[in-house]
């Protein structure tokens, strides 16, 4: 990737933050101010050196992004465009995590595994998937594009796209229409 398309990728995170955090005043205070997004832009150089088989240094860099930013993106992780984490402490992605295009992740929330075999153990999101605050997404399951998770859910099965996933285990229902989902993102009564 060289530099122009670098910093085009730069400007499409930043809007894509501008976009979905109402408290962004500005670009400037975006791109100096939000752990999400340096996690995110940290990742894409320890992944280009992880896929290039340069693992112990990937790991160490992640590790460092981690203690600065209270984010954890493991470097084998596969990230899309325009993926924003608000707030962000406390996030974790797995190694064989797939996350879409214009996914959102609130505080504490973990693509984790449940699994110790090797493979694929950890969940794929699809495109423009939100995960509300301390949602956990365990084993290698698929969350269908345009879900949205509630907060404090515990998610362990599959769900179709356009569901929206609450409880401890999670069920999930068909996204009704017109429906406003974004308190299911923060508000932890809507877990239960």
């Amino acid at each position: 990737m060289g530099l122009a398309s670098v910093g085009s990728r730069m400007r499409e995170d930043i809007a894509s933050a501008r976009l979905r955090d109402p408290a962004a005043r500005s670009s400037l205070e975006i791109a100096v101010l939000y752990p999400g997004l340096h996690a995110i832009w940290a990742h894409r150089v320890w992944h280009a050196l992880w896929v290039r088989g340069l693992r112990f240094p990937a790991r160490a860099g992640s590790q460092l992004t981690r203690w600065l930013t209270g984010i954890e993106i493991h470097p084998g992780a596969r990230i899309g465009r325009r993926f924003f984490i608000d707030h962000g402490m406390g996030v974790v992605v797995g190694e064989t995590a797939e996350v879409g295009d214009d996914v959102m992740l609130y505080h504490g929330v973990t693509l984790g595994g449940r699994q110790r075999e090797g493979g694929k153990r950890h969940p794929t999101l699809g495109d423009g998937v939100a995960v509300g605050a301390g949602a956990k997404i365990l084993g290698p399951i698929t969350i269908g594009a345009g879900c949205v998770v509630g907060a404090n859910a515990v998610v362990t099965k599959d769900a179709p796209p356009d569901s929206v996933l609450v409880g401890v285990p999670a069920k999930a229902r068909v996204r009704r229409a017109g429906e406003d989902t974004r308190a299911l993102l923060t508000a932890p009564e809507y877990s239960i």
